[in-house]
């Protein structure tokens, strides 16, 4: 039974979204981010990245950093460029990319589910980078980017959130990647109260994206429990800011993988290794992109091959060790390249799909030695892998397109 609330977001004013909106905090670098903030004072990445406006050699985790954000969120709020909406309300978020159409409500996501597994999890969660989101939660009282959950499509909650896009959107834009943003208020009680009671028959919600954000908005909030003597668990710490969409509208993309070194081998001494687990075919220049399952393209010397996992060489019934990611590392990244953990290892590098094969091809011929395509991961393989108690190797899974940080902010208050 899943336990979602209305809340009181913050947002920008009708006039000021294309310049508020930007774009995740984790997709981006420092110095990406001050390069896109420059000439827009309203960027919400003067929020969520706010180290774009102090002297570019400060440490990133320095407390000055989180402090800049509280004080940039509030000072966005006191000037009228975010407002806070009178009464707890849902959401709706639309995206669109091509032929994407994906459909969100956006609620605050309970704690206690995230704490009893009602919310599922796919990922272990990095120390440092929850750290770090722990201290901006807290610190900027607020959740300032939306965990991406998903459920098991249901065609009621479909319909009723169909009937709302029929009214007139509070915010249509396109942002500068051409992906268009849509965003809709659900303010009447009734509803609110009728959408909430139908998340109690949903049996799971499943974290898509945004594990460190998840977490550290549980955390945030189970310290505030702790220290509230008059606790009920209604307070808006108990929640943190999530958009929920249906399965079946989400989009993953491949996540491909890019190793600095031959380990030693020469080329014809790796393809021979290789052919061991893999039957291999040469492609040549054009590039190639998987069509299946356990197939891959890698690019290596100038050429392109297919890559074909051998039967035998994984165990079919194995939720995780079936992935792609995992037969890939199992048989071919660890034993022939010697990239033992990809979490740590400096040798291995990760692409997003949305940065096209040329970027592997174009990293190999500037120097790097072998690049893999891969067959994207399936909603499915994710939420079986969540039910078993499992978890996904690293980087398994790259979702476009991305929400946008500042549409809606969830304070803690």
């Amino acid at each position: 039974m899943a336990k979602i609330k209305a809340f009181k977001g913050v947002r920008p004013a009708t006039d000021k979204i294309k310049e508020v909106a930007s774009r995740p905090y984790d997709v981006l670098n420092s110095a990406e981010a001050r390069v896109e903030v420059e000439g827009n004072p309203n960027s919400f990445l003067h929020v969520v990245k706010p180290e774009v406006d102090l002297p570019e050699n400060i440490d990133i985790y320095n407390d000055s950093v989180y402090n800049k954000g509280k004080e940039n969120l509030y000072g966005m709020i006191e000037k009228g460029i975010l407002i806070q909406d009178e009464k707890p309300c849902l959401y709706i978020y639309q995206q669109i990319m091509g032929d994407v159409n994906q459909i969100g409500l956006v609620a605050g996501a309970s704690i206690e589910d995230y704490e009893n597994g009602i919310i599922k999890k796919h990922e272990h969660t990095r120390a440092n980078k929850e750290a770090d989101r722990i201290k901006h939660v807290g610190t900027l009282n607020a959740n300032t980017g939306p965990v991406f959950l998903t459920y098991p499509a249901r065609e009621d909650i479909n319909t009723i959130i169909a009937a709302e896009m029929k009214n007139t959107p509070v915010y249509d834009f396109e942002a500068e990647d051409g992906i268009k943003h849509i965003f809709w208020l659900i303010t009447d009680d009734e509803k609110i109260a009728n959408i909430t009671k139908i998340f109690t028959d949903i049996e799971y919600l499943y974290v898509a994206d945004g594990h460190h954000r998840s977490a550290s908005g549980t955390k945030v909030g189970q310290s505030r429990r702790e220290a509230n003597p008059n606790h009920t668990g209604e307070e808006e710490y108990n929640f943190f800011l999530s958009v929920i969409f249906p399965h079946n509208q989400l989009y993953i993309m491949d996540y491909n993988r890019v190793v600095l070194d031959m380990n030693g081998h020469t080329v014809e001494e790796y393809l021979n290794l290789v052919s061991e687990k893999f039957e291999v075919t040469k492609i040549g220049e054009e590039a190639y992109k998987p069509a299946s399952l356990h197939s891959y393209g890698m690019y290596v010397d100038g050429n392109w091959y297919k890559l074909e996992a051998k039967t035998g060489t994984f165990p079919e019934n194995d939720p995780v060790k079936s992935l792609d990611v995992s037969i890939l590392q199992e048989n071919l990244l660890t034993p022939v390249l010697g990239i033992g953990n990809p979490r740590t290892d400096t040798r291995i590098d990760f692409v997003g799909g949305i940065r096209g094969l040329k970027e592997l091809s174009n990293r190999v011929d500037a120097g790097e030695a072998v690049a893999f395509s891969m067959f994207a991961t399936s909603i499915e393989q994710l939420m079986a892998i969540a039910d078993a108690d499992e978890v996904m190797p690293p980087k398994s899974t790259w979702f476009e397109p991305k929400l946008r940080s500042g549409v809606i902010t969830h304070l803690l208050d």
